[in-house]
């Protein structure tokens, strides 16, 4: 097992800001990963799991502990039948790679998912989700290294306390667990309308009615390309503000205040478009401390000239400051600080 040193995570996260890990090990195999969490309790080091880096952001001073890069590579059919496929995909895995290989063979279930930066295994952590559809919906269950244990076990989906933007991985079990792999089932029948707004509208515009996986592939990595940077080619850490969840009642207050706001209806939950705040407040493409807010897709903060993770934490400030400011409501950051 190799063990790298002082590495900058301005080169290991996608925004493109931060200070040296002081010590990197790469994964390519499970059993490598025991290894390495004993690596760190022998050196006594706080310890952060790393993918494609674009979900992370790095403070300046770096990170005084082990960075465990994830390139687990793997997907393949468990089990199939008419009418359904069952695929382990393993969390070193681009999740777009997992999304092209299930709509090729013309599988439905996580197409939505198009072009969402980072990996498989970030997927279950964030409950990677776009235009309505999210992870969840289509996961069975999640392989892990249970680090306390020593052992490996598979988390079924009603244990992951999944939520928009929310499982057990980044709130409770924090820390507990390496993410190995993904199990989820998909459909052999397409996803039938309404869809999302932005989605259907492109979809009514191009007079688009077969709504294959493929269709809707296309379709989603079109919206996106015309609005969202690719974190991989421009600096950014790609959604950076979630969106705002409300109660029914919050969200018929707001609605009666702003009549025009997109509050919409999903699993439960009520969401209020934070884009659609940064916009009406009249951030779309403007620029605090080096940090661009994107003047196509608002929750997207581009670093243009930014120095240092302070200059970030100063734009995200003002930012947060200015929708309080104007509609009462507290905007959240979606990317994890390495370290915290």
């Amino acid at each position: 097992m190799r063990v790298q040193h002082d590495i900058p995570l301005s080169k290991l996260t996608t925004m493109k800001l931060g200070g040296p890990a002081r010590n990197v090990i790469t994964i390519t195999k499970v059993t490598s990963i025991p290894a390495a969490y004993e690596y760190a309790r022998t050196h006594n080091l706080p310890i952060q799991v790393i993918g494609g880096g674009s979900n992370l952001l790095a403070r300046d001073e770096g990170f005084d502990g082990l960075i465990i890069r994830n390139k687990l590579k793997g997907i393949k059919i468990v089990r199939q039948d008419a009418a359904h496929a069952v695929i382990r995909a393993d969390s070193g895995e681009i999740l777009d790679d997992l999304v092209r290989f299930t709509v090729r063979r013309k599988l439905s279930g996580i197409e939505l998912l198009s072009a969402i930066p980072g990996t498989v295994g970030a997927a279950p952590v964030q409950n990677s989700g776009a235009y309505g559809q999210e992870i969840g919906d289509s996961l069975l269950s999640v392989e892990v290294y249970d680090i306390e244990k020593d052992t490996i076990r598979t988390l079924q989906r009603d244990e992951l306390m999944l939520a928009y933007r929310h499982s057990i991985f980044n709130s409770e079990a924090v820390g507990k667990y390496f993410i190995i792999s993904i199990t989820i089932r998909l459909n052999k029948t397409p996803l039938k309308p309404p869809f999302y707004n932005s989605l259907q509208a492109y979809l009514e515009d191009k007079a688009i009615t077969n709504y294959t996986p493929a269709n809707l592939r296309t379709a989603v990595m079109s919206i996106r390309a015309d609005k969202l940077p690719d974190p991989n080619k421009v600096a950014s850490a790609g959604s950076f503000f979630k969106n705002v969840v409300m109660t029914a009642k919050e969200a018929k207050d707001f609605r009666e205040r702003f009549p025009d706001a997109p509050v919409y209806a999903q699993n439960g939950q009520h969401k209020l478009a934070t884009a659609w705040l940064l916009d009406q407040a009249g951030l779309k493409g403007k620029t605090f401390h080096g940090m661009t807010i994107s003047p196509q897709a608002p929750l997207v903060l581009i670093n243009t000239s930014a120095k240092n993770f302070r200059d970030l934490e100063r734009a995200r400030d003002k930012i947060i400051a200015k929708i309080e400011d104007q509609f009462g409501i507290t905007i959240s950051p979606e990317p994890q600080i390495i370290g915290s």
